[in-house]
């Protein structure tokens, strides 16, 4: 349909504007073709009575040719302001005339038919149209009977000066038209956009909500309005659908963090499970090397009793290796419990350490119980010195159990390092040896409980393998780590990071 798609090409307030124009210019084309109609009526009409006096005055009055008839001024008919009169015989024959008031040579002449009185009679004083003989001009022309039956006058007028008028009518009728429409097309689209404000305002909104913002409403506007009342409907639609929205969204967001709780707790449950089950695999496999390393020493002293009540007698050597075995128990037993006490996070004293002074006072026990060997005490470059929040005890436990470690597992020749200073807003405590250091699956599990770097150090000749672990719980209580390093050149470095004091 052609509405439809002007609708749909337009925007409404154009197609409105147009829509009215059209109306309107189909009512001024309406009314100026009636009023147009109407005028040359009655301008018609008005000649043929003027045409018919004149005929009716003229039909029994004798006049030459050119010459208007004899008669007085008082006598004089009311003629038309232009007109050709003749007259003719019963039978059509021209008798006199032409003659044309005011006279003008140059005018144009009636094509006049050649009519008998009866065909004139018939016409009953019927006014009709015929050419000019020469141009385009139309005459109106009517034919009357004489009083006294000898023939029959005719006189036309020319219809020029109607045809002026009606031109100039029409002339004034398109150019009020053209006027009154650009008028209103100015008007109607002031009135037209003022009154559709509130359809974009609605668009405006509907492109907002439709980005996502549903907080958006449109303005509000006299209810007694269409505009008003939509907007109002819209307004009252737009808060159900916010608060469903909301609703919904409340809905989901309880939904996924009920679905996130389970998740976690499933999560925690998974975790707390296989925190059990490495914890139980831990305590078997602990109480295992820990039944192992006290059978050692056990073994030793009972075989040693059982030796000693054989012989009778009480041996000194015997009684030493007794004593030895007995202390080697008693240092693994406080070992094992300390890295129980450790294992259940129990405190520790907290007062400010002096690292410095702590492996300074390591580095001269050392040198003092094993003089042969070279331990050397340097402070890290650029380093003050390091002073930490801890238990000195503890942190001389770690120290003595680095150095210890290093003394153990180098060659009596190989020197050994203490570093201590700060380094990246930590403090530093290094212990460097110069010996065979340590394979990538060595460093890997050299902070493991009851793990020995060197297997051919057995139980009974070596250490009990939890001096490292023991570093590593105690530092980690500090709030710090452990981390052993190849030394440049061979052997192993261990440092230790703490925080420092504050």
């Amino acid at each position: 349909m052609p509405h439809r798609r002007l609708a749909e090409r337009y925007p409404l307030r154009i197609t409105i504007v147009l829509v009215l124009l059209a109306l309107v210019t189909a009512a001024l084309l309406a009314s100026g073709v009636i009023a147009t109609t109407i005028m040359r009526g009655y301008l018609v009409d008005r000649i043929d009575r003027q045409l018919l006096d004149t005929s009716k005055q003229f039909a029994n009055r004798d006049f030459g040719p050119g010459q208007p008839p004899p008669v007085s001024r008082g006598e004089r008919p009311r003629l038309p302001s232009v007109f050709i009169l003749q007259r003719f015989a019963n039978d059509g024959t021209q008798l006199e005339g032409p003659f044309q008031e005011p006279l003008n040579e140059s005018a144009a002449q009636p094509k006049l038919p050649t009519l008998t009185l009866d065909q004139v009679v018939a016409m009953n004083n019927k006014a009709f149209n015929v050419p000019a003989v020469s141009g385009s001009a139309t005459f109106r022309v009517i034919a009357s009977p004489s009083r006294n039956g000898d023939g029959y006058v005719m006189i036309a007028q020319s219809l020029a000066d109607m045809d002026k008028t009606l031109d100039r009518l029409v002339g004034v009728q398109v150019a009020t038209g053209v006027i009154l429409l650009v008028l209103l097309a100015g008007v109607g689209t002031y009135v037209v956009r003022r009154s559709l404000r509130g359809l974009e305002d609605v668009e405006h909104t509907a492109v907002a909500i439709a980005g996502g913002d549903l907080s958006r409403r449109v303005p509000q506007r006299d209810p007694r309005t269409e505009v008003g009342r939509l907007s109002l409907a819209l307004n009252q639609m737009l808060g159900q659908i916010e608060t469903a929205f909301a609703q919904r969204t409340a809905s989901e967001f309880a939904a996924r963090r009920s679905e996130d709780a389970a998740r976690r707790s499933a999560e925690v449950a998974r975790e707390s499970e296989d925190n059990a089950r490495q914890s139980e695999e831990r305590m078997r496999r602990f109480i295992a090397d820990a039944s192992h390393e006290l059978r050692t020493p056990l073994t030793s002293i009972r075989g040693f009793a059982e030796l000693t009540r054989q012989r009778g007698s009480i041996d000194p050597a015997t009684m030493k290796r007794i004593e030895d075995e007995a202390k080697r128990m008693g240092l693994l037993v406080d070992d094992l419990l300390l890295l129980a006490r450790l294992d259940q996070q129990r405190p520790l004293q907290h007062q400010p350490v002096d690292l410095l002074t702590l492996a300074g006072d390591s580095v001269h026990d050392v040198q003092a119980l094993q003089p042969d060997r070279s331990v050397k005490f340097q402070i890290l470059p650029g380093s003050a010195a390091p002073v930490v929040d801890g238990d000195e005890a503890r942190l001389r436990q770690v120290l003595g159990n680095l150095v210890s470690n290093a003394l153990h597992h180098t060659p009596v020749e190989a020197p050994i390092t203490v570093s201590v200073g700060t380094r990246d807003n930590e403090a530093v405590l290094e212990v460097a040896d110069t010996g065979p250091g340590l394979s990538e699956e060595q460093k890997a599990k050299v902070f493991e409980r009851f793990y020995r770097a060197d297997s051919a150090r057995t139980r009974a000749t070596g250490g009990s393998g939890l001096g490292l672990s023991i570093v590593a719980a105690l530092v980690a209580a500090h709030n710090g780590h452990v981390t052993v390093t190849d030394t440049p050149g061979g052997g192993a470095t261990f440092t230790v990071h703490l925080p420092l004091a504050p």
